[in-house]
């Protein structure tokens, strides 16, 4: 499948198909959270492997998370220190997430602002998005949106000449994964962003 323009990507995936564009880790394959499942599909992706919901602003992410008021303004401190950026928070779920996207255990959820232009610039017309990188599972992530088209034809991948000729639209790295618990921050990945547990 060709590679489409913005607005086609962004029509597509509001019809259900996945779609995959840049972030400032590596890019992503995306689709609504209700079709989540085709993710999986997608990259044959084990079920014990939670798809992240990536949004365009704080204030979109939280009715997917659940807490008391000080639970609240504590995540409040460390998104305001790192969103947009490469920390993915994993959360307390809400009603509003559909099961499909962790689908062995829906009470958390993994959220993330990436600081993109181009990604933040989809999420504002698509809403948060269902997302994981764009590789088979176990394989690497493909860092080129051409090699992404090749080996996902189904799915509908931005056009790079879209990019205005920006060489490297990715740090290449995942990124920090933090898990909230009752004893505070357990950190399940250590990306760019370096964290410490429980503080």
């Amino acid at each position: 499948m060709p590679q489409v323009s913005q607005q086609e990507l962004i029509a597509g995936v509001k019809q259900g198909k996945v779609i995959s564009f840049p972030t400032d880790t590596v890019p992503a394959l995306a689709a609504l959270p209700d079709y989540a499942s085709l993710i999986f599909a997608t990259k044959k992706r084990p079920p014990d492997k939670p798809l992240i919901l990536m949004g365009p602003s704080p204030e979109a992410i939280w009715k997917y998370v659940q807490g008391t008021p000080e639970e609240f303004r504590i995540w409040q401190q460390l998104v305001e220190k790192y969103w947009p950026g490469q920390l993915t928070l994993v959360l307390p779920a809400s009603e509003l997430v559909p099961k499909g996207m962790n689908p062995l255990d829906n009470s958390s959820i993994g959220v993330r602002i990436p600081d993109s232009l181009i990604a933040q610039n989809i999420l504002k017309e698509t809403g948060c998005l269902a997302t994981t990188s764009a590789n088979l599972s176990g394989e690497t992530p493909r860092e080129k949106l051409s090699e992404i088209a090749v080996s996902f034809p189904d799915v509908l991948v931005l056009d790079e000449e879209q990019l205005n000729n920006q060489k490297k639209y990715g740090s290449g790295l995942p990124s920090t994964v933090a898990k909230w618990t009752n004893q505070g921050w357990n950190i399940l990945r250590q990306g760019s962003i370096q964290l410490r547990g429980n503080h």
